[in-house]
């Protein structure tokens, strides 16, 4: 039996890479705050209708040099 975190970090430490990785994970989501359903469906609505905008040609995307270069000018003033 398992007596101290200790022990149990020894044990971790001798799985294989992929079976420690996947340990840490489910610790972390263990201990991840509850997402806010409300908040994701309100950010899954909006993703949906800018996708939407975007397929009908309502909008369009910006280059990511270009975005970049705007970036850096704000950044030098």
């Amino acid at each position: 039996m398992i007596q101290t975190i200790d022990d149990l970090a020894q044990i971790a430490a001798e799985l294989p890479m992929d079976q420690r990785y996947t340990l840490a994970q489910r610790i972390l989501a263990s201990v991840e705050p509850v997402h806010e359903t409300d908040c994701e469906n309100a950010w899954t609505t909006e993703i949906r209708q800018r996708i939407m905008r975007y397929d009908a040609g309502e909008t369009h995307g910006i280059p990511a040099a270009q975005v970049f270069v705007e970036i850096e000018k704000k950044l030098a003033q």
